[in-house]
């Protein structure tokens, strides 16, 4: 625990789970203070700094952007609940509606792999007769995906 006190950016980087240049990136985005750099010295991270970038690497794979966890980051001192609960709850609609739409293409994509696997003869392939829009199952298939598709 004491080595967490005095980390060079490359130990920080390691106890992190991170690479320097990502260290970098989120002091520019402001996730993470720079601290000062002493004269003659180089810049130290503690314990707290490795604590923040995990907590920014776990929220990053919750799906929230960056600009979403500067706002947790605002929150963390854990006295806004309500605000990160709607946070949260706005997040949550957004992986819901994302996963609709995976649905709806994964409906489409199993329907033309079907199509390609029943055809016979020297007929042009479904799957690519559908995506250049020759085909009625394009129609249906450009209609559920253009739905699917932000």
């Amino acid at each position: 625990e004491n080595g967490l006190k005095n980390l060079t950016i490359g130990a920080f980087g390691k106890a992190a789970g991170v690479n320097v240049e990502t260290i970098r990136f989120y002091q520019h985005k402001g996730l993470l203070p720079e601290p000062a750099r002493p004269y003659g010295s180089i810049r130290r991270y503690g314990k707290a700094d490795v604590a923040r970038v995990k907590f920014v690497k776990s929220a990053q794979r919750l799906g929230f952007s960056l600009d979403e966890i500067a706002e947790l980051l605002r929150l963390e001192d854990g006295t806004h609940c309500d605000e990160a609960s709607r946070l949260a709850e706005h997040k949550l609609q957004d992986v819901r509606a994302k996963l609709a739409d995976l649905a709806r293409m994964e409906v489409v994509l199993s329907q033309l792999v079907c199509a390609c696997h029943a055809r016979q003869g020297n007929v042009s392939c479904p799957l690519i007769a559908s995506l250049q829009g020759e085909t009625s199952l394009a129609t249906s298939a450009g209609d559920r995906l253009g739905r699917a598709m932000p």
